[in-house]
């Protein structure tokens, strides 16, 4: 029977074939199949091989085995890094880089990674020893100095330990007699350079005098004599510049914190360390791009509700203005400031405020409602996930395509991600994955796990660096003195501008964040469980439900109704 042209076996390239243990490490076996195709014998040069080509070629498939290690000690683990084994994973060289320091300090694996340099040798010999260790080490060298040129490239952080830095100094030394004037010896060189200039600017800002005394009067929370927060601005608020300024200036800022982002400090076992006592200097990276989510959060609920004498339609051209800036930053993909905008509207102050409400025009509302799907919280964010990845998936605008001194439309580079789902996937891992396995032996599948969604994060920080934008000083300016309100003063001025008993029927038919501290602090009867004074120390706190499957992540409401339930 004649095999029609092009049709193959419809097989997995890759399938699993079991675990293997060897000398205490437990390694995971694959098995990959690579097609590669053949002529019929006989075949010779010539035009009518092409004509011939489709007929009388066969697939031919070669299997190869690969192992990817599960569990080990440490000591295997950094073995390793430069065993050179053909069957390894190749992700396990940066996933462990990536994550280590979620169970290993960087001063314990250089201990087991660098080899003992031998004594400085005679003068009259130096020559020969030099060429005997390069024929017996020189291959265990090449390794060593590989991964510690990767090291150095990927994660310059991990080495920073100032003043002396001494992680850093024990592998500048260590290249200088390995790889003396390489590239890798040349890294290492720059980066203690680096880090020593850090500190002495360091040095002098702190003894320079303060060159900006605080927030403005407009910037500051309006006191307990007036709650109402109807403090008289002074210069050009927010919302006085165009749509296209303000979402542009929010997805600069939100570029600039996000490629800053170390992606080790979003590891679980980091992340989830933040609040605990000493630990304020945890995930500064990380901290610094809450700090802007929560500071735009902030604007929103301050242009809205900081000016009470206003009418309901002036108080709905504000809340149509931040849905246009919204899909503006939609449109550049920034979804960063666009889950901040909608989780400021979308709150109990503004939410409630159905005689402004009921004055937004219709297609603002409607496209209120569109985005309001993007951060649905049914099968845990599914939408967003898939709409971050077909924008992942999306080719932006080259440069060439781009005008000189025009800043890219509709399209740009990117996307920004909300980091906040991130980090919940990354708690929920640490929570569901143990850290040790039977044996003492360190799990690397959850390293891998979260090397995957480590390596996502990398890859969308490299796509940033491709943003057009300039900075605007006017619009920087207005942003940063905005009034910001307490969640306290929030609802306080709320209930100024509408008192409760007010209703419209017109309000967008959306999902209500309803705060449950209140309700339960209103009840005497009801004992108020600990998780509830969780809510009142963050906007969007991360809570892993304890007793769901570990793929299940809970919003804060959902997670308070199942827990409070039994009460």
């Amino acid at each position: 029977m004649e095999r029609t042209a092009g049709k193959e076996l419809a097989l997995a390239p890759l399938q699993d074939w079991g675990e293997e243990t060897e000398d205490g490490a437990v390694y995971s076996v694959s098995l990959r199949r690579q097609r590669s195709q053949r002529s019929s014998p006989g075949e010779g040069p010539g035009g009518s091989q092409a004509a011939t080509l489709a007929a009388d070629t066969f697939l031919h498939y070669r299997t190869s085995k690969v192992r990817a290690l599960r569990a080990a000690r440490l000591e295997r683990l950094v073995g390793e890094l430069v065993s050179g084994d053909p069957e390894q994973d190749p992700s396990f060289v940066p996933a462990f880089l990536a994550t280590h320091r979620a169970f290993v300090p960087t001063a314990r694996v250089l201990g087991f990674l660098l080899p003992p340099m031998p004594p400085p040798p005679p003068p009259g010999v130096a020559i020969r020893k030099a060429e005997g260790l390069d024929v017996s080490f020189n291959k265990n060298l090449r390794a060593v100095v590989s991964v510690l040129g990767s090291w150095l490239r990927d994660h310059p952080q991990d080495f920073r330990d100032p003043p002396a830095h001494p992680d850093l100094s024990s592998v500048r030394n260590f290249l200088g007699w390995a790889a003396p004037g390489g590239a890798e010896a040349q890294e290492a060189e720059k980066l203690l350079e680096d880090f020593l200039e850090e500190a002495e600017q360091e040095q002098e800002e702190e003894q320079l005098p303060a060159s900006w005394a605080g927030p403005s009067r407009a910037a500051q929370s309006p006191g307990p004599d007036s709650p109402e927060g109807c403090v008289e601005e002074e210069g050009p608020e927010l919302l006085d510049f165009s749509v296209d300024e303000v979402a542009e200036q929010l997805t600069l800022l939100d570029v600039e914190l996000f490629s800053r982002v170390r992606p080790c400090e979003c590891l679980g076992s980091v992340w989830s360390q933040r609040d605990r006592p000493g630990a304020a200097g945890v995930s500064p990276t990380v901290r610094a791009t809450v700090a802007q989510f929560n500071t735009v959060t902030g604007c929103v609920l301050g242009s809205v509700l900081g000016a009470p004498g206003l009418t309901a339609p002036q108080r709905a051209q504000r809340l149509e203005k931040w849905i246009r800036i919204a899909q503006r930053c939609r449109e550049l993909r920034n979804f960063s400031s666009l889950r901040a905008i909608l989780s400021a509207l979308q709150s109990n102050p503004i939410y409630r405020l159905k005689r402004s409400w009921g004055a937004v025009s219709r297609e603002p509302l409607s496209t209120f409602r569109k985005l309001s799907q993007i951060f649905s919280d049914e099968n845990n964010h599914l939408s967003s996930r898939e709409i971050l990845s077909q924008e992942e998936a999306t080719e932006g605008p080259h440069e060439e395509d781009t005008p000189p001194g025009s800043l890219p439309s509709k399209l740009p580079p990117g996307p920004v991600p909300y980091l906040g789902t991130f980090l919940t996937d990354l708690v929920m891992l640490d929570t569901a994955l143990p850290d040790m396995l039977e044996g003492e032996l360190i799990n690397f599948e959850k390293r891998r796990k979260e090397w995957e969604i480590l390596a996502r994060i990398q890859q969308l920080q490299k796509r940033c660096h491709s943003y057009r934008l300039s900075p605007h000083p006017p619009v920087l300016a207005a942003l940063r003195a905005q009034r910001q309100l307490s969640e306290e003063q929030s609802y306080r001025v709320s209930r100024v501008i509408e008192p409760p008993a007010a209703s419209c029927p017109s309000s967008p038919r959306i999902r209500r964040r309803i705060s449950l501290t209140k309700r339960l602090r209103s009840c005497p009867e009801r004992k108020v469980h600990p998780l509830v004074r969780v809510l009142g120390t963050c906007h969007h706190p991360l809570l892993v439900c304890p007793q769901g499957p570990p793929h299940r992540v809970l919003e804060p409401k959902t997670l308070l109704l199942e827990v409070l339930q039994p009460l």
